[in-house]
């Protein structure tokens, strides 16, 4: 079966979700196994095929909070792989949910990257040249291949690529929720934050200080946010501003990013930038990012 849309099943749901990657060395594994961490679950590089069923077995422990597993297991098992599509059989009789992800592309790519890397196949000890080793490596993996519930070929895909594939193949219309959202307000003032990967000035706005009524004010309340929201330019930039961060979204989760800061300032951190940023806060939710706030200066005397 190959590139077909899978279904992971929400974290929230008890059943534990299994995701076993194997497949030809040199073909992506490290790539595929990175990409499951970015979006929380617990990884696992190497597993003897035996141990499978024991890593599923530690989540049902009381207290265990781990429900989402991705590992790896492949030839660097060495005498134990020759188990894995027994084991894989096995726990599918058992009524065990997983899904089974397998890599491969053709020999020359393969033999290229390894040139590339200057790295040892690790079958090479048994064979006399790297594409000997990646025969037989093919010969013993054909048996797992028939089980996979996807297969990727990745001969003419880049690493991010590889990575984005997988993403929108296994989470599909979720996707937005493996980019976590921090957005912040802050006060020039105060000084930048430094670890905004978008900062956008806003004391462009007329600014509430400047009225006695709202000086006092933050941008939570009710004046001071329809002051702000109240303005034409308010709406022209709002109308630009989300049109950029729909641009942009969708390009940061195909590079793998998991977590997006976006920084909104004004003069103080206190009246116009807490307003823009609660905006952005829910125009970001309504697309399905999952989305934290900070007014880091809201606190601070005028």
């Amino acid at each position: 079966m190959t590139d077909q849309q899978l279904s992971i099943e929400p974290e929230e749901r008890r059943e534990p979700t299994l995701v076993v990657i194997t497949g030809m060395s040199g073909a992506g594994r490290t790539q595929a196994i990175h990409t499951f961490e970015d979006v929380g679950f617990f990884c696992i590089d190497n597993v003897p095929p035996a141990l499978i069923r024991r890593v599923v077995e530690l989540t049902t422990l009381p207290g265990s909070r781990v429900r989402r597993i991705a590992i790896v297991s492949d030839v660097r098992a060495a005498s134990f792989f020759a188990e894995l599509a027994d084991e894989l059989r096995a726990l599918r009789e058992e009524g065990v949910p997983f899904h089974l992800l397998f890599l491969e592309a053709d020999d020359e790519t393969l033999v290229n990257r390894f040139k590339e890397t200057r790295r040892r196949h690790p079958l090479c000890e048994e064979s006399a040249s790297t594409a000997e080793a990646i025969a037989a490596e093919r010969e013993a993996l054909a048996d797992v291949r028939t089980l996979a519930d996807l297969v990727i070929d990745t001969s003419q895909l880049t690493p991010q690529q590889l990575r984005a594939h997988i993403r929108q193949t296994f989470f599909g219309e979720a996707l937005n929720q493996t980019l976590a959202v921090g957005v912040m307000s802050f006060g020039f003032k105060h000084g930048a934050p430094i670890d905004a990967d978008i900062v956008m000035d806003v004391r462009f706005l007329p600014n509430p200080y400047y009225d006695p009524e709202m000086r006092d004010l933050s941008g939570t309340e009710a004046l001071v946010r329809d002051f702000v929201m109240g303005r034409e330019e308010t709406t022209e930039f709002l109308a630009r501003w989300f049109e950029l961060l729909s641009t942009v979204m969708p390009h940061y989760i195909a590079e793998g990013k998991t977590y997006l800061q976006i920084a909104l300032g004004c003069t103080g951190g206190r009246h116009r930038s807490v307003v823009l940023a609660e905006e952005t806060a829910t125009f970001l939710r309504a697309r399905g990012y999952p989305v934290t706030v900070n007014h880091r200066d809201i606190g601070r005397g005028a």
